[in-house]
């Protein structure tokens, strides 16, 4: 196992590293393709909504509130405008639903947290993207909050949003491991801009976060929050 030496921030990714979202979010979809059934199969159905929320990324960005609203335009496409107005408001509900997901802490992130922060040898930050509002929720019904001293919410997670992470933690980006499930956005912009990354794959990932991944001297893989203990030294 590697080990990281001199960093003096860990950063950490939200959704799906410190909590599950990616599964409530799978939930809305199955039942998205249960509606339009007599239109197309799971699979074309599937697609169309990864379809839909690429195209809609732009404009509507990461968050609940997008997926929704990509989630209903695809039901009314897909079913030619024949699906029912009962099911078009189960749609927003469910959307709806998803502003208030419990935000439980994943398997050992707290004991894990609590070991970081009681060392005093490290600045502990999250790093997250999607909508401000529903971020801050999030984290606030996690319970997590005390364990950090610097929060940031981005629209996306590009190199420069990570220079300017660095820039606002007056830390050298080689003096940060970004720690993350998506080796899009958390992984390759981390390690890009010089800074180490720890990649924790979560059992789902969203379809727009694939990519190829690699190895890399400045990247370790685990497959547990709590293995990260072994990559940074205590």
């Amino acid at each position: 196992m590697k080990t990281f030496n001199n960093i003096q921030a860990i950063v950490f990714d939200a959704d799906d590293t410190l909590w599950d979202c990616q599964s409530y979010f799978e939930k809305v979809e199955n039942r998205l393709c249960d509606m339009l059934s007599p239109w197309g199969t799971h699979d074309e159905i599937s697609s169309a909504l990864f379809a839909t929320e690429a195209a809609n990324m732009p404009v509507l960005g990461y968050g609940c509130k997008a997926f929704t609203l990509s989630v209903i335009e695809c039901a009314i496409n897909i079913s030619h405008g024949e699906i029912k107005a009962e099911s078009i408001g189960e749609l927003a509900e469910m959307g709806k639903a998803l502003q208030n997901l419990p935000g439980t802490p994943l398997d050992g992130v707290i004991s894990t947290l609590e070991k970081l922060k009681d060392s005093g040898a490290y600045r502990l930050a999250v790093f997250t993207k999607g909508e401000l509002l529903d971020q801050e929720n999030k984290l606030r019904r996690s319970g997590l909050e005390g364990y950090f001293s610097h929060v940031e919410i981005v629209s996306d997670k590009t190199e420069l949003s990570y220079r300017n992470l660095c820039r606002n933690m007056d830390i050298a980006p080689e003096e940060m491991v970004m720690v993350g499930n998506s080796f899009k956005s958390d992984i390759v912009p981390a390690i890009t801009v010089g800074a180490y990354a720890i990649h924790i794959p979560f059992h789902v990932t969203w379809q727009l976060e694939h990519t190829q991944e690699f190895e890399h001297e400045r990247l370790a893989k685990v497959s547990h929050f709590k293995d990260i203990m072994k990559v940074i030294p205590v």
